[in-house]
């Protein structure tokens, strides 16, 4: 197989990527034929670390294209920073608690069970609802949501290499813990050999019965890619030279961070020669950094075969795109890897969001929450939207980027609540009592790598004060327009 060299990649841009040429006055969706669709793209474990958010090094010119078409939102954040949680989080439009949405195995049908979803909600509006890939955490969850049954690509096409798969299915003597090979794998083989390249080819399938039918869609493509393994064809891990990649900058607990605050990132460990115990050998951690960039350069190439059946297919004049990576990822910053923390790396994720009759190539730095999407995409729809959700909309984002938003967005995870304005993140941990037992806070104006807490500081008591009064009068206090 020939080596996709970078700039073949990049050149691939005009082929696959999604036209600019929209026109230049605004068109209201009541004003097309027929209700848009949505195109609902979900990846997995994606950091805000792409093109169109200011980064150098990490080639997604088909996502870039799809930015330029559309709205980023450089500060959105996700409830939850695990990937059950926050997906459920989401699709049903309702916030995390201390019960409900806590971990990787969180279902809306069992804690939210009755609650209209996402999908649900527009399958009873007509929409031809179906899901692809990774969309909920369990294939299982809001069956009632979908028009036809979710479909996932066959486990086995996770390792291709013989010696990963033996690995794989056997038992490592270290943990006596099975079904985990190595953390990253890099064959030989066409995009269409691993997970993600075939939910793709089969999502084109479904753009072209769509097309056929002229019925209105919400196709849901979940590409399971940087999640770990990180194996993705080797052409993708030839686009970067392991030389010029870096490793975090701050590779260290941060002065004064509660243990409250750590992990022993045990996903990763979960991998067979990943050291059970300890920091990663600055090796092992830029062959990590090397699969994770091959893993999202090989999603970016799925989204633009996407992106380009849509243009071909003539869907795209009529279709909302919305693309989002559940939670961020650590690579090593703080001594981290995964996500499971409440410091931004996990907690801050992309959110891209195309509406073809809104002119595009804007950004915006409003404080925006996954929780929004819900609500956003029942008024780019014209469906109204259930009492139940817990969100607001950001369409006057979309139109007027620098509109003035929320003032603080809220996370959470285990015994952390967190709550981040334009200056500050904070976060305090609380026992089964209400009793706070850590806390921190970083100053993002002065600390953005979140180095030094502050929040134990004499000089910090009116902030601490002000963000603790933040949590406790909660996201109703910060809908737009009250």
């Amino acid at each position: 197989m020939s080596r996709l060299s970078r700039r073949d990649f990049l050149a691939s841009l005009a082929a696959l990527g999604v036209s600019s040429a929209l026109p230049a006055q605004s068109v209201s969706p009541g004003s097309r034929r027929g209700r848009p669709n949505v195109l609902f793209i979900a990846v997995d474990d994606l950091r805000p670390q792409l093109g169109c958010y200011g980064a150098t090094r990490m080639l997604t010119p088909h996502i870039d294209s799809l930015a330029a078409d559309g709205v980023v939102f450089e500060r959105a954040f996700c409830s939850v920073p695990v990937c059950g949680a926050s997906r459920a989080s989401l699709m049903a439009g309702l916030r995390p608690t201390r019960g409900r949405f806590t971990n990787y195995y969180s279902m809306v049908d069992q804690d939210a069970p009755g609650v209209a979803t996402l999908p649900d909600l527009f399958r009873r509006n007509g929409y031809n609802t179906v899901s692809l890939g990774k969309i909920y955490h369990s294939q299982q969850d809001d069956p009632d949501g979908w028009v036809s049954e979710p479909w996932r690509a066959s486990p086995e096409h996770r390792y291709l290499l013989e010696e990963n798969r033996a690995i794989s299915e056997g038992n490592w003597p270290e943990t006596g813990q099975g079904r985990r090979g190595p953390a990253w794998e890099a064959a030989a083989v066409d995009d269409d050999a691993y997970p993600d390249g075939i939910m793709t080819s089969r999502a084109i399938g479904e753009l072209e019965k769509f097309s056929r039918s002229g019925e209105p869609f919400f196709l849901a493509t979940g590409f399971v890619r940087p999640h770990l393994p990180f194996n993705s064809p080797k052409r993708y891990w030839d686009l970067y030279d392991r030389l010029q990649l870096n490793l975090a900058r701050n590779p260290f607990r941060p002065e004064g961070a509660p243990d409250a605050a750590l992990h022993n990132f045990g996903e990763l460990r979960q991998y067979h020669g990943i050291p059970q115990t300890g920091p990663l050998p600055d090796g092992m951690a830029l062959e990590l950094i090397h699969g994770y960039y091959a893993s999202v350069s090989y999603v970016d190439a799925q989204i633009g075969r996407l992106m380009g059946s849509l243009r071909w297919l003539g869907l795209e004049r009529n279709t909302v795109v919305v693309l989002w990576g559940d939670h961020g990822w650590q690579l090593g910053e703080h001594g981290l890897w995964c996500k499971h923390c409440n410091f931004q790396t996990s907690l801050r994720a992309p959110l891209i969001v195309r509406a073809p009759w809104i002119p595009g190539g804007k950004k915006t730095s409003a404080l925006t929450e996954f929780v929004d999407i819900y609500p956003s995409l029942c008024e780019l729809c014209g469906l109204e939207a259930p009492i139940h959700l817990e969100g607001s909309s950001f369409v006057p984002l979309l139109i007027d980027p620098k509109l003035a938003w929320k003032q603080a967005v809220f996370s959470r995870y285990n015994d952390g609540d967190s709550v981040r304005t334009d200056r500050y993140l904070y976060t305090q941990w609380t026992n089964s009592a209400g009793e706070v037992y850590a806390r921190m806070l970083y100053d993002h104006h002065t600390d953005p790598q979140e180095n030094v807490n502050i929040a134990e500081l004499p000089a910090n008591r009116d902030v601490v004060a002000r963000m603790t009064d933040l949590l406790d009068r909660g996201w109703r206090s910060q809908v737009p327009g009250r």
